[in-house]
């Protein structure tokens, strides 16, 4: 059996194309946190945080939990939360440019929508893509964190605003985009029936991982 032709290589500005989108509900996501951060942690960390992590919930969760002043639980949550970047890491690597500061800065702008937008299916993703998508979408969790952060006390309390549904929405729509096929159907139900099975029962940020990984029987490559 051959195996399916290669697709057409991408570039950077279909990248950031494919993420503006995206852009606008990380930009909201952002100031969220920007609004929760500035009491928690203080204008400065907040940004420096934003700028050196770039990982939404696992920011969110770090930020809740430090509030309350649980430090061990607030660095325990951002690293289950962060780990699903394990098996998305081990399925882009083969990707990413060289040398190895090139990959390093890929590696810090492929987070889930970037990734999502990369995939050419089969398991192979388009290095450029990705850098174009992760640029435009870590430039909107900046502005965001900055929106959040000076503008916070006339924003008010977020969810009041309905602001805390904008990224369930955005990996809805993520979700949607990359099912292609009943193989993609079935890693995206299953992945979504782990994760509230799961949720009830154990630390927040363990059901994202189980379902990352149950998600990964999408990934087999495609035969022609």
């Amino acid at each position: 059996m051959a195996v399916a032709a290669e697709p057409e290589p991408g570039t950077m500005a279909e990248g950031a194309r494919a993420a503006a989108p995206l852009a606008v509900a990380v930009g909201v996501f952002g100031l969220t946190f920007g609004v929760l951060a500035r009491d928690a942690l203080g204008a400065t960390a907040a940004v420096v945080f934003s700028a050196t992590t770039f990982a939404g919930s696992a920011q969110f969760a770090a930020v809740s939990l430090l509030g309350t002043g649980g430090v061990a639980g607030a660095i325990v949550a951002a690293l289950l939360l962060n780990a699903r970047y394990l098996p998305i890491g081990v399925s882009v690597a083969p990707s990413l440019p060289r040398p190895l500061w090139r990959r390093l800065l890929a590696a810090q702008l492929c987070v889930d929508e970037s990734w999502a937008i990369a995939h050419r299916g089969g398991g192979r993703y388009d290095a450029r893509v990705l850098i174009g998508a992760g640029t435009v979408l870590y430039l909107a969790w900046l502005v965001g964190t900055g929106l959040g952060l000076a503008g916070g006390e006339l924003i008010g309390d977020p969810e009041d605003l309905g602001l805390d549904a904008a990224f369930p929405a955005l990996f809805l729509a993520l979700v949607v985009g990359q099912v292609h096929d009943r193989r993609g159907a079935v890693a995206a139900v299953l992945g979504g029936l782990v994760a509230l099975a799961l949720i009830p029962f154990v630390p927040a940020g363990v059901p994202i991982i189980a379902a990352s990984v149950v998600c990964l029987i999408g990934l087999r490559p495609v035969r022609a």
